[in-house]
């Protein structure tokens, strides 16, 4: 049954009465160039960039690194029309993300690594870090995007700070925190689709050592596709999302204390699958296709509530600091969906759209996911030229899955049910150091030692086919040395060369998903040596900020997911090498005060070298283009990796026009651009997304210095239609992009 929908105008009335309870605010947050709320004085160069990248604060163009700032004012430009993190594809070079889940279940790529695994307990060799605190399973990963100081994307191996499961980079979300200053906003939007947002913030003083924060969020959009089966009209593609952040600081000398604690509801629909969507031996659509119609007779929904808390503790030592970093994150989720994208079945008519072999329809849940973690860092805080820090880390995760599988012609009777439990303990020691050589050189290095230990176990109690009962185990563990050295030349001010090398791993896997098969399969550690070489400079007096470089890696014993396929199993598999390499560069230039620009782009180039390594190729005629083994697999060797685009580039550019006294009229506009991407390890001409270029637009006025705005918006401006998705073992299921939303919106600030 679809999720009931509040009625629009009641959004609509509870998001103006929302951003109405707040008063006209000026909070300014940093940005990389011009504000997207000026003040009095707007700036006439480019401003500082402040960065925690190496777990201490440091000018941006200080850090040898490549890596991206994201800031506030493009993320309420991105996420207008309810985009969530996926927002962030394609918005930074080498950056991809995609999604077989809906909302609840991101899956990131950087320089062309990721996982594409969908299981509950897949791990990701992108690490997605929110106030200092990994989410390791990827129903965390999701949490809506407010309130934020800023975004940085961390390219390459992160082994040394960042640890396990962060050999392709880090993407790290820093809230706004508690501050002495009463400062906030309220925004509030509405659009086509019944688009609505609501966010709102509001801090200050809470007594003489204390301050404090709120923070909150709303989301909805109806339901707007319809299904020509059920003759429902608009019965998918809405969703209801709600997320809260509550912060206290407390300071007293040289100790603080930063208590936080965050929970985020979801319910809605999961990923629409499209039945034949895709024509056969090509990529585009079948002809007559509508984005907004389905034919399907199974059910659709998902639920996910999500909550955590982290508490900060900072002992300043005179020369040093001493800092506790404790996290605690909890989740439950239930999705379900219909897999084959339509109607019946070859044996049970009448069947569509297209041949359908057989109907499936799955559900997922995770009704236990306990993560906890504990840092403890010792580190210098002089400015002298020696500059250190050690720790230690310690990560337990405790979780529960249940997999089921419903025979859709038998009044949706559960058909197949396995249990799936996986407890992961890892610790570690590290350090790293920063050594000022010459006045022109410093000499970064670092080094961490892992352990990690898995105890998995899956029950079946049903299956779909009649297959017994079973019980499977697995346990592995694994020790790793990780870590970087950097050198960096200042050639002048604004000039810093620097060359890294970098090492990571990705710990061992396992995945269990026994409903259609009779074994699980497990990953072997995968380790990755990575090679770069980059410069940083600002010119034109402090008017242009240009940051480039070029890498390389190679990965041996890569974790991939061999998903779906003519035998519907999903493995884990390792290749023997895999190769990448490429060029990235951001760029960020203040032309006049009210014109500003920025722009990004990568070219990534990855390679499978294995020349044995075969998988599974669609169940549901199309037309592989890999060379068959005998017993008809896909000889994978030389491919590029499933969902690693070659080119991706991005732009944004704000152009003001002030009026009156304290008034300006705007225009924004940002663009997004990723060449053609493969869906699975095996290359088809069906399976595979065409170019895409993705474009949003605000014009508007703000006026009393920048503290009110209104503005008009358009996500997905050309309403560009494409495919993002698919599914291989049933037959050819598609899904796609969002249609274009236009909507007006307002904000206030304190």
């Amino acid at each position: 049954m679809p999720v009931a929908r509040p009625p629009r105008s009641a959004v609509l009335a509870v998001s103006i009465l929302a951003a109405l309870a707040l008063p006209p605010s000026a909070v300014l947050a940093q940005d990389t160039a011009a504000p997207a709320r000026p003040n009095a004085a707007k700036p006439t160069e480019l401003q500082t960039v402040n960065v925690t990248a190496s777990k201490r604060v440091e000018n941006m163009q200080k850090v040898p690194m490549a890596m991206t700032v994201v800031t506030p004012e493009k993320l309420d430009a991105f996420g207008q029309a309810g985009d969530g993190v996926l927002q962030l594809a394609s918005r930074a070079p080498s950056v991809y993300a995609e999604t077989s889940y809906g909302r609840e279940f991101p899956r990131f790529y950087i320089r062309g690594l990721g996982n594409s695994d969908f299981d509950l307990n897949a791990s990701q060799p992108v690490s997605m870090v929110y106030d200092d605190i990994v989410q390791e399973n990827p129903i965390l990963k999701g949490f809506p995007l407010f309130d934020l100081e800023q975004v940085e994307v961390l390219r390459g191996p992160q082994g040394t700070l960042f640890g396990r499961n962060s050999p392709a980079g880090v993407i790290k979300f820093d809230s706004v925190r508690p501050s002495r200053e009463t400062s906030g906003y309220a925004r509030v939007s509405y659009g086509s689709l019944g688009t609505a947002n609501a966010e709102a913030a509001l801090g200050g003083a809470l007594g003489a050592q204390w301050s404090g924060r709120i923070s909150a969020l709303g989301q909805h959009r109806d339901n707007w596709i319809d299904n020509t089966y059920t003759g429902q009209k608009n019965a998918l593609g809405g969703y209801n999302e709600r997320a809260v952040r509550l912060q206290a600081l407390y300071e007293n000398g040289g100790f603080s204390a930063l208590i936080n604690g965050h929970a985020r509801w979801l319910d809605g629909t999961a990923t629409v699958n499209r039945a034949n969507a895709i024509e056969l031996g090509s990529d585009t659509f079948v002809p007559g296709f509508k984005r907004d119609q389905v034919a399907q007779d199974g059910r659709n929904k998902q639920h996910l509530f999500t909550w955590g808390s982290n508490l900060h503790l900072n002992w300043n030592l005179g020369d040093m600091d001493f800092v506790s970093i404790t996290g605690l994150e909890r989740a439950t989720t239930y999705s379900l969906g219909d897999v084959d994208g339509g109607y019946g079945a070859v044996f049970h008519p009448p069947m569509g759209p297209g041949f359908i072999p057989f109907p499936s329809e799955t559900a997922d849940a995770m009704p236990h996911d306990r993560q906890l973690t504990q840092e403890f860092r010792l580190a210098s805080n002089g400015q002298e030229r020696l500059n250190w820090q050690v720790g230690t880390y310690y990560f337990d995760e405790d979780i529960a899955i249940s997999n089921f599988d419903y025979a859709t012609f038998n009044d949706h009777a559960l058909d197949g049910y396995a249990n799936q439990t996986q407890r992961t303990k890892a610790w570690a020691v590290f350090g790293s150091g920063s050594y000022q050589l010459a006045d022109d050189f410093e000499l970064r290095a670092g080094a961490r030692y892992s352990h990690d230990k898995r105890d998995f176990r899956v029950d079946r109690l049903e299956s779909p086919f009649g297959a017994p009962p079973l019980t499977l185990t697995a346990n592995p563990n694994d020790s790793r040395w990780s870590g970087d050295v950097t050198g960096t030349w200042t050639l002048n001010p604004n000039v810093n060369v620097y060359a890294r090398i970098a090492n990571g791993f990705r710990a061992p896997s396992v995945q269990g998903r026994v409903l259609f098969s009779d074994f699980i399969s497990q990953a072997k550690p995968e380790t990755i040596t990575s090679y770069e070489l980059g410069i940083k400079s600002t010119g034109m007096d402090n008017h242009l900020r240009l940051n480039a470089d070029v890498y390389s890696y190679t990965m041996h014993d890569q974790q991939l997911t061999a998903v779906g396929g003519d035998i519907n199993i999903t493995r884990l598999i390792n290749a023997k090498k895999t190769e990448g390499y490429g060029a990235e560069f951001d760029l960020e230039a203040v032309v006049t005060p009210d014109l500003v620009l920025t722009a990004g782009g990568s070219y990534n180039d990855t390679a499978l070298k294995d020349p044995n390594l075969a998988v599974a190729v669609c169940g549901s005629g199309c037309t592989v283009l890999d060379p068959l083994n005998a017993d008809g697999n896909a000889l994978i060797d030389g491919n590029t990796l499933p969902n690693a685009p070659k080119w991706i580039g991005t732009f944004t550019a704000r152009y003001g026009i002030p009026y009156g006294d304290d008034g300006e009229f705007f225009v924004y506009t940002d663009w997004n651009y990723r060449s053609e991407v493969n869906f699975f390890l095996y290359d088809s001409a069906e399976y595979r997304g065409k170019p895409l270029l993705e474009g949003g637009l605000r014009a508007g006025y703000n006026w009393d210095l920048g503290r009110r705005e209104v503005a008009l918006y358009a996500r997905n401006l050309t309403n560009k239609r494409a495919l993002i998705g698919a599914i291989d073992f049933n037959n050819r299921t598609g899904f796609v992009n969002d249609p274009r939303v236009i909507g007006v919106e307002f904000r206030a600030d304190l």
